[in-house]
């Protein structure tokens, strides 16, 4: 027998639902039928039929139910607080109204009235933190390379990333019914701990993907040097006429050797905005990788198994570098503040 779904209390009839009961109860069901068949008390379904038989109305009267605490200008100010601090929680925002009028409002009247008001609270985009000069910068480096059309198929972009081995993006959402949040397939474990998982290095071309390199332990400038550029990374640019290295401003990378290295290869260097790892390309292959981990229907025990099945995802999407670089790729390289449509930096 299905689970009988559970309301709210106090929740109002639909025009739908008082509908079906009238052409229900017209079609000869009774009562207490009726009302399993809906999911509603029988005394509703009667006072419903009983309101379409003596008044011919399907339609809740007007001005019933309890009355609102609030006025539409308390409500438009409520909205105002809201506006004025988005992360303040319901509970402290009825706390301010509280202090602010000196009427009591629960927590839940709060959040109906957000509601209404077309304010509902959802996840935040997290972001890295930008100072103002870090926004100059962006801009700048945009305008810069705005113009730019067939250069960006010589550009070859890189960067390390992490794969934990329980992976959990936040996108994750468990369905229940009220009271099932401590049942054991509705709950998810996180370790308190640091969580084992595997360091890659990778980079991506148009049409081209270099080698995906494991990275054990911290990575200092001798050894990105020895570990990642002289064994894959250069001899990876040189298989390309033309081609210029991105790469972002972490500390391993913009060491002095490193620079040297770089200058007695010959290697043409992309300048890179400082605070900026979300403009590149690369960061959605590295998304795509830990998605696909994450699906995954075999359990992972270890950082080695979890070596292995990254680089089979990774070698399933050998197509899927050019995508990005043809759709996704002009777009991202711009600063999220900046509208690329308004400033002609989108290329079609």
């Amino acid at each position: 027998m299905p689970r009988r779904r559970k309301r709210a209390r106090f929740e109002q009839l639909t025009e739908f639902e008082r509908g079906r009961i009238i052409g229900l109860r017209e079609a000869g069901l009774s009562y207490r039928a009726l009302a399993s068949r809906v999911q509603r008390n029988s005394s509703t379904v009667m006072r419903v039929w009983k309101q379409w038989t003596d008044e011919c109305r399907t339609t809740r009267k007007s001005g019933s139910g309890p009355r609102n605490v609030t006025s539409a200008r308390d409500d438009r100010h409520l909205v105002r607080m809201a506006r004025t601090d988005r992360t303040a929680s319901s509970r402290q925002l009825a706390a301010l109204w509280s202090i602010a009028t000196g009427v009591s409002l629960c927590a839940s009247s709060i959040r109906r009235r957000l509601l209404q008001c077309g304010l509902r609270a959802r996840t935040p985009l997290y972001r890295i933190p930008l100072t103002h000069d870090h926004r100059r910068l962006r801009l700048q480096w945009a305008n810069q390379h705005r113009d730019w059309r067939a250069d960006w198929q010589h550009v070859v972009f890189s960067d390390e990333s992490r794969f934990n081995l329980w992976y959990h993006d936040g996108r994750i959402r468990v369905r229940r019914y009220a009271g099932e949040r401590h049942l054991p397939e509705c709950i998810i474990e996180r370790h308190s701990g640091r969580t084992p998982g595997v360091m890659v290095w990778g980079a991506i071309a148009y049409h081209r993907r270099s080698q995906l390199l494991r990275i054990v332990g911290n990575l200092n400038s001798n050894r990105y040097i020895r570990e990642v550029l002289q064994p894959e990374a250069v001899p990876f640019l040189q298989s390309l006429p033309g081609a210029v290295f991105q790469q972002d401003n972490a500390r391993p990378h913009t060491a002095r050797i490193v620079k040297s290295f770089f200058a007695a290869q010959q290697v043409q260097l992309l300048p890179w905005p400082a605070c900026s790892p979300d403009m590149s390309p690369i960061e959605h292959v590295w998304d795509v990788i830990g998605r696909r981990l994450a699906r995954d229907p075999r359990p992972v025990a270890s950082a080695d198994e979890l070596w292995i099945n990254e680089n089979v995802h990774r070698a399933n999407r050998s197509s899927y570098m050019a995508f990005i670089l043809e759709v996704v790729g002009f777009r991202v390289l711009f600063p999220v503040h900046i509208d690329t449509f308004s400033k002609g930096l989108y290329s079609s």
